[in-house]
């Protein structure tokens, strides 16, 4: 029987490591997961393994590669934001790959936008909010404040895919989709590198900005495979649809954060929309992505165990409460709906199913408000709901019921980060059109 032709993506969360080999028809027919012990910078603060992960890329090819029911054809990576890899002349690291949480400097953070036009004025130039380690090119302008002999040593700053790509291929790239990702790096009124990047020399210690599409050969033997630039991983997450659906769509990402993104309003950041938790994320191709996002998968989590803890029922979660009309109603008749589901007392609900009801619709409210910040003044009649909440009864129906005139559906698909790596170099490796049923829908009506 002739070996399956397939891609391997690589795909690295900040906690999971996955490898998945996708047939032509964008099905996993192999999956292999590593996690990995995190060590510590040279102030004791948690960061990535550099060693383990290199090691582990390799380990993980080699096993794959001998398996011979399936052909490799090509390898992409998907990887986490805020996360440079500093490279010297030699290809290797000269610097752990600082954790993006770990505090930044507040004087040499107020030092850096008193030097470049104020934090307001900034922000909205870059699409970034002030976030800190976040912000990963603020990680370069504090080496160089910090570390002057290290900084000088850099030959490289890559993004963690392009970095992973770097392993495979010895080639140094940039891409797009990591530099627009409220790195504070990229001016989008100007579309180039914010002016603070020449003025500091960053742009010196940064790799050509190659397009997403592209392949380059490995550069191990007897390895013919196509390998590309890699991708940040909320940016190839929406790819799936971008290649899907024509018609205008808001894709909500749900999970510990929920994260409205529309590819299709280009109008610029307000400085209220950034007070509101807005920002831009590029797509693959370089257009701007409105975003805004909210903290409401943790704020579900704490507060079921507190519906749990105060009712004695275990059973209330995500996907096992079926939304009854009859107890909303009940709800929007008898309590107030303006307060946060924190600050409302329990024992006004007869039981955990009917507090939950509660809980999703003081979610969805806020839901609402987000989503608006980026769905106004745009043609969108889609929304898409992935993740988590794409599961949950509740949610999605009293999702619907809030945006009378746009069609609501839940999205499934099999990790959509890793398909939009693998679909952004079809071309390079898979000879059949793009398959129609790649997400599957499931309409809600209002």
């Amino acid at each position: 029987m002739s070996a399956t032709p397939v891609i391997a993506i690589f795909d690295v969360g900040k906690t999971n490591k996955k490898l998945f080999l996708f047939d032509e028809n964008y099905r996993i027919v192999f999956e292999k997961s590593a996690k990995f012990t995190e060590t510590v910078d040279e102030d004791g603060f948690p960061c990535e393994n550099l060693e383990s992960l290199h090691q582990s890329v390799f380990n993980s090819l080699r096993v794959v590669s001998q398996l011979k029911k399936f052909k490799i054809k090509a390898i992409n990576f998907s990887a986490y934001g805020a996360s440079f890899v500093c490279l010297g002349d030699d290809g290797k690291p000269v610097c752990p790959l600082y954790n993006y949480l770990k505090p930044y400097p507040e004087e040499l953070s107020n030092q850096f936008y008193a030097q470049y036009d104020g934090k307001e004025n900034f922000s909205v130039q870059t699409a970034s909010p002030v976030l800190g380690n976040l912000n990963s090119g603020l990680q370069l302008y504090r080496l160089k404040n910090e570390k002057p002999e290290v900084f000088n040593k850099i030959k490289y700053a890559l993004h963690l895919p392009q970095y992973l790509s770097f392993l495979l291929t010895g080639q140094y790239y940039s891409d797009l989709a990591s530099i627009g990702c409220h790195t504070g790096m990229w001016d989008f009124e100007k579309n180039e590198y914010h002016k603070w990047i020449q003025k500091e020399g960053i742009d010196q210690k940064l790799a050509p900005i190659e397009s997403a599409d592209k392949t380059y050969k490995a550069i191990l033997p007897k390895c013919n495979y196509d390998i590309g630039i890699g991708l940040h991983d909320s940016s190839a997450a929406l790819i799936p649809y971008l290649v899907s659906f024509i018609e205008p769509f808001v894709l909500i990402s749900t999970g510990t954060w929920c994260i409205s993104l529309n590819p299709f309003n280009q109008s610029p950041l307000t400085v209220d929309e950034l007070k509101n938790d807005c920002l831009c994320y590029m797509q693959y191709q370089g257009k701007p992505v409105k975003a805004s996002r909210l903290f409401s998968g943790y704020e579900h989590e704490q507060q079921v165990k507190r519906i749990n803890e105060h009712f004695k029922d275990d059973s209330i979660s995500y996907r096992n409460v079926t939304f009854d009309p009859q107890i909303n109603n009940t709800l929007i008749s008898k309590l107030p709906q303006t307060i946060h589901f924190a600050d409302r007392n329990l024992s006004e609900f007869k039981n955990a199913t009917e507090a939950y009801h509660q809980l999703i619709r003081d979610l969805v409210r806020l839901q609402v408000d987000s989503t608006m910040l980026v769905l106004k003044n745009s043609p969108v009649k889609r929304i898409f709901v992935d993740g988590g909440f794409s599961k949950n009864s509740v949610f999605m129906h009293l999702l619907a019921a809030s945006f009378p005139g746009i069609e609501v559906y839940a999205a499934s698909m099999a990790q959509a980060s890793a398909i939009g790596a693998a679909l952004v170099i079809h071309k390079a490796w898979n000879p059949n059109p793009i398959p129609k049923d790649i997400i599957q829908l499931n309409y809600y009506s209002g």
